[in-house]
This record gives C-alpha cells, structure tokens and sequence, in this order.
C-alpha cells in the first residue's frame, strides 16, 4: 500500500498542493481527476519522488519515500510522464531495455530480456521491434513507452495523462490495456485524467482533487454523478448509465 499523510507542496508563496491525505489500494486503478491546475500532477510527483514535497509522509509498503534506495525504489515504482522527450534515435526494443536499467545497470542478462520481450509481446510491438521512435505512429509510441514501464517489472505503476495527443481510438486501446495490466498482472495503477468518460468507464477507485486538496474521494457510483462532478468542476453534468452498467457523461 502506498500511504499519503498530510502532503504539501508551495511554489512561488502559493500553495499548489494543501495537506493532502489518501491511500492507494494495491491491484486496483485509482484516478486523479479535478480542474487544470488542480494539483494533481504536483501529487503524482511527489509520489513518485520526481517532486520533493515540503511536507508531511509518503510511505511505501510502510517504508517513507525519502529513506528508499534509488534503484531499490525503481524496483517498486515506475512513473511515465506527460512528455517524454528522449534526444537521441531509439528503436523500440531499446527504448523498452531501459526499464530494465534499475536491475541490469545497462549490462542486459538473459533474464532482463526475457522482460523486454514479454512487455514488447504484451503491448503487441514484436513485429515492429527494430523501428525507430520516430517512424511510427504516436498510438505505438506511446505503446512503446507503456512496454518500458512493463519491463520495468514494478508493482505500482504511475501515469500523468496517459491519453495526452491520442484520438479514440488509441486512447480507447491504452485504457483497455492498463486495465489489462491491473486485472492480468495485478498491477498497480495510479493516473493523473482528464477525460470523465474514460475514467468512469476504468477506474476502481477516484480522487477528485481541487484548490489543492482533496475535494471527494470514493468509488465510480460516489463521484461520477451530477452533484459532485458539478462541485469539483464548476460546470453542468448530465450522467447517463450505459448498457453495460458503466456510466457515460455528457457535457
């Protein structure tokens, strides 16, 4: 488990993130949603470690994030970004062996390949192993990089928007497969969202997160409602309940 106690985080005499407090279930996909500039992104980070948080804990399997190890933490966590901006000219093979850095320190054994191709298998990128990043579609890219984070071979996995530049029907294919991951490899998954419908449909778990602090906390039924969606984002919801028993949203 992964617990939050009493966070926060102040820039430029503003404070972005206000003694938050939460917990992450282990095997389930919990969401961040709420308004842009929120503080979602700032909560991600410093619970990825990315951000140094200026108060409060965050304590993984019990262990607070600031005492783990390095590579021991790149055991357990692994965090993709909004932009991923890599500078020089990757296959995806390549791109995906550097999840195994926390274990081979860039001496790949044959068990860290036995990872790197399992994670291109999984992400359906065998076929196009050997091409570069830049010559294939930004559904595969970012498909590539979710394989990085397989290999990476952790038991929380963080994402700040992971749909960020792709159309439907790619976005529609991530989400399938990050709950793959979560429900197959029982995984855990944490995300920073944007689109209601697509976290309605996917997540176990939601964190709506406004002015800084945790505005409503609960299962899919507790927030995606009219009520409380109007409360976090200051606008009118219409919420309709798909035939298959998810929830859509109209706005």
């Amino acid at each position: 488990m992964i617990e939050v106690k009493n966070i926060s985080k102040e820039y430029l005499g503003k404070k972005v993130v206000d003694n938050i407090s939460l917990n992450i279930q282990k095997g389930k996909v919990t969401s961040f949603i709420g308004p842009n500039g929120a503080g979602k992104s700032t909560v991600l980070g410093m619970m990825s470690r990315i951000l140094k948080k200026d108060s409060g804990e965050i304590l993984i399997e019990g262990k607070e994030i600031s005492t783990w190890d390095k590579n021991e933490l790149a055991k357990k966590i692994a965090i993709l970004k909004q932009s991923n901006n890599i500078n020089i000219r990757l296959t995806i093979e390549e791109l995906v062996s550097f999840g195994r850095f926390p274990y081979s320190q860039g001496k790949l054994t044959d068990e860290d390949k036995k990872y790197i191709n399992e994670a291109l298998e999984y992400m359906m990128l065998t076929d196009i192993k050997n091409k570069y990043l830049d010559e294939i579609s930004g559904g595969q890219r970012q498909r590539a990089y979710i394989a990085m984070v397989i290999a990476q071979s952790t038991e929380y996995i963080f994402l700040d928007e992971p749909l960020n530049n792709l159309d439907m029907n790619n976005s529609v294919k991530m989400m399938k497969m990050l709950r793959k991951l979560c429900d197959e490899l029982n995984k855990t998954i944490i995300l920073v969202m944007h689109d209601i419908n697509f976290t309605s449909c996917y997540s176990d778990y939601i964190i709506a997160i406004k002015n800084g602090q945790i505005a409503k906390e609960g299962n899919v039924n507790e927030i995606i409602n009219e009520a409380t969606l109007q409360e976090i984002y200051d606008m009118e919801f219409n919420v309709v309940e798909m035939k298959n028993k998810r929830i859509g949203i109209y706005y």
